[in-house]
């Protein structure tokens, strides 16, 4: 029997199990890295902010590996002026000179395997009072902090330092160290089909660090410190044992990579060491201490002057109950993120900028023209809004460029915009000035809150000194799956004009959006069948009824052909999720022998050339040289020894690989064991990714009523907001 496209009727309760239930399909924006139960090497995910894109799941699948530099290194080539690996290598030095910079801050440096002493051991011994309640947080405000915060660049002297490019795709790495990486890998019992990762992790060394080092297997996406344990025990022997001092360095970094994979940037230091108890490290303070000591994680008490002050004021009893949280962070985020402040509160302050009188005094010109930094909110309609602003500034003289999240966003604007990754590398936009700052006086970055922290340093401090910086996007979306809160940051500290637009987004979808936005799941009504929902009662078959909708109901009720409409599911796993999803969809639509690596020519598929970024594009052919992709009319070929790890079918994404796109009609699924999953940022994010025509396959009954109500966002923990609050005055 046809399945038809059910229109909501009014006056139904969210929720309802009548056939025509309100669209009501939220997912709790489970912390990057959620979505699925991790696994041993290749583990699937849910849609959490975790660096996925196609090919990485959150929880670290053994293919989509972050790499810890996130750039890649290249021999500088003979020129009479800098080559661009040069400039690379340039700002690498630089980058590993603040880290040693840090490093050498601690008094008294010590050698492995003994105590701390000097200034690092007073600071962990702060902590530990601090924690245990024995003092209050302003106890310890006197001692020198190990990672002191630093001033803004002075506005007549702005200082911009070179910073490395953006994260790019694993180099190949020599046969032969692969060859004897597989080699060890093989004698601990671990799988052979890591030597790749581990060899572009490690390096050429790779084989004899494993040797010295079992435990830097952790350094590889997806492998569990269970597995990481094994493979020590194996080589290392009766000389293994849970309180080795290279183990618990390793546990202290995982456990913070994979924050980072969840959108943190540091970690209160009780979380970590419980977290290293509960991996049976016999000392977790003592591993703290040695993992300080080493550089392997710097500490933070951000926030520690604001207390201080308030400390030595009238209400004394209240501000010594002022909690002061000790954070732990890797210094690849700390520098970002301090960077990333520098750079914004350069620009905040560089002042009034005349050249913007003669425009028309709309709200957003006024504020561009009184500050280089301006945060501008609001839904689809309202991007209209900043990219006028881009047009007027022509008529003035002025180079604007606007950048967005995807191709497909790109696609949407038109020629006139750029993807942030190709301005970032110079394949778009205006190009750089004999100073390596952009070439333009005003930058647009539209889809802000998909800015992840390293992408946002290196855009900040690319900008010229007297250029202006509009932030603009949907605070209610998903964060970026990178790491870091960027545009919520920057909102909450209230350190520049902020524009909230009040251009709503049209019809009976931005209605519903809108409602979602401020936690009410509101029936609307849906003369032209744009809001549908189809209620399923297993996972089965929501499957079923998602390959009838994308394939035939969809195209004829709506209009929207086959190839205009996208599936949004809550993970990749489970038995709706993104892999079953595709299954069915391959079958039903470009049935084939997967011939290239399980792909077909015609196949739909998300490829993700960096880490938490995805093209959606279509299979057009392979050869020697890899897989050929048209991604929204743009060609990519895949390495053949990356397709694996960086290419998935696409008919069904998660909504964080979906953030920054949207199609002509999307098909929302929603099955019953999606309710944990759920939460507010989800279900608007998911919800608002069709333009004209949204079904909701529902059968997670009152969950995603609840989901919408009751489940904000995850916080992520960040240390953004307090540096910019320490560098510029909040504004009313």
């Amino acid at each position: 029997m046809e399945h038809a496209v059910t229109v909501p009727s009014r006056g139904t309760p969210p929720g309802s199990p009548a056939e025509d239930r309100a669209p009501t399909d939220e997912a709790a924006a489970p912390a990057p890295g959620t979505d699925e139960v991790a696994a041993p090497a290749s583990a699937d995910v849910t849609d959490d902010g975790s660096a996925e894109g196609a090919g990485a799941d959150a929880g670290g699948e053994a293919g989509g590996a972050v790499e810890a530099g996130g750039t890649d290194r290249t021999e500088p080539e003979k020129a009479a002026e800098p080559s661009e690996a040069e400039a690379e290598l340039i700002a690498q030095r630089e980058l590993r000179a603040k880290i040693e910079q840090r490093k050498a801050e601690k008094d008294a440096p010590i050698e492995s395997g003994t105590k701390l002493s000097g200034t690092a051991a007073d600071l962990l011994a702060a902590v530990r009072a601090v924690e245990s309640g024995e003092k209050s947080g302003t106890a310890f405000f006197d001692s020198p902090a190990p990672a002191p915060r630093r001033p803004a660049p002075a506005a007549a002297e702005p200082v911009r330092p070179r910073v490395p490019q953006p994260a790019q795709a694993p180099r190949a790495t020599a046969p032969e160290t692969v060859t004897t990486v597989r080699a060890v890998l093989a004698e601990g019992g671990a799988p052979e089909s890591l030597a790749a990762q581990v060899a572009s992790a490690l390096g050429e060394r790779a084989a004899d660090a494993l040797r010295e080092d079992p435990w830097r297997l952790l350094s590889v996406p997806g492998v569990r410190p269970e597995q990481a344990d094994g493979f020590a025990r194996a080589l290392l022997g009766a000389e293994c044992g849970p309180g080795d001092e290279r183990r618990a360095a390793a546990l202290v970094g995982w456990q913070l990579e994979r924050a980072a994979l969840q959108g943190h940037t540091a970690l209160e230091s009780s979380s970590v060491r419980a977290a290293l108890a509960e991996r049976s490290v016999p000392d977790p303070d003592e591993a703290l201490q040695q993992a300080i000591a080493e550089g392997a994680v710097l500490v933070f008490q951000d926030g520690v002057e604001d207390v201080e002050q308030a400390a030595d004021g009238e209400d004394t009893e209240d501000s010594e109950q002022q909690a002061v949280p000790v954070l732990l962070g890797l210094d690849r985020y700390a520098l970002a993120e301090e960077s990333l402040a520098d750079g914004l509160a350069r620009l905040a302050k560089s002042g009034a900028d005349a050249r913007w009188e003669a425009a028309e005094p709309t709200e957003l010109v006024r504020a561009v023209a009184a500050s280089g930094l301006v945060a501008h909110t609001g839904g689809e309609a309202a991007r209209a809004e900043p990219v006028a602003l881009a047009d007027a500034s022509g008529a003035l003289g002025l180079r604007a460029v606007v950048a967005v999240h995807s191709e497909n966003g790109s696609r949407r604007l038109g020629p006139a915009a750029v993807t942030v990754a190709g301005l970032l590398s110079g394949a778009e936009g205006p190009g750089r000035d004999a100073d390596g700052a952009f070439a333009l006086d005003l930058l647009v970055v539209l889809d802000a809150p998909q800015l992840d922290v390293e992408t946002a340093a290196m855009l900040v401090e690319s900008m010229p000194d007297s250029s202006r910086l509009v932030l603009s996007g949907d605070p209610g979306v998903l964060s970026s799956a990178g790491a870091g809160r960027v545009f919520a940051d920057v909102l909450a500290a209230r350190v520049c004009p902020q524009i909230a637009s009040r251009t709503p987004d049209p019809g009976p979808i931005g209605e519903l959006v809108s409602g979602i936005g401020i936690g009410e799941l509101n029936q609307v009504e849906a003369p032209g069948k744009e809001v549908v929902i189809v209620p399923v009662r297993d996972a089965g078959e929501a499957v079923h009824r998602t390959v009838q909708l994308v394939a035939d109901s969809v195209p004829r009720a709506i209009g929207v052909p086959t190839e205009e409409t996208q599936v949004i599911a809550v993970g990749h796993g489970g038995s709706a999720g993104t892999r079953a999803l595709n299954a069915a969809l391959k079958q039903r639509l470009n049935p084939g022998p997967g011939r290239f690596g399980g792909f077909d020519p015609g196949d739909r598929v998300a490829y993700a050339p960096a880490p938490g970024r995805t093209l959606s594009g279509t299979v057009v052919s392979a050869d020697g040289e890899g897989l050929h992709l048209d991604c929204e009319g743009t060609p990519a070929v895949v390495p053949k020894e990356r397709v694996e790890s960086a290419v998935r079918h696409g008919w069904a994404l998660t909504a964080h690989q979906a953030a920054g796109m949207r199609w002509p009609a999307a098909v929302v699924v929603l099955p019953g064991d999606a309710a944990q999953a759920l939460s507010r940022p989800w279900v608007y994010t998911a919800f608002s990714r069709g333009e004209r025509h949204l079904s909701v396959v529902h059968g997670a009954d009152q969950a995603l009523q609840r989901a919408v109500a009751e489940v904000p966002a995850q916080d992520r923990t960040t240390r953004l907001r307090p540096l910019l609050e320490g560098l510029l005055a909040p504004t009313t």
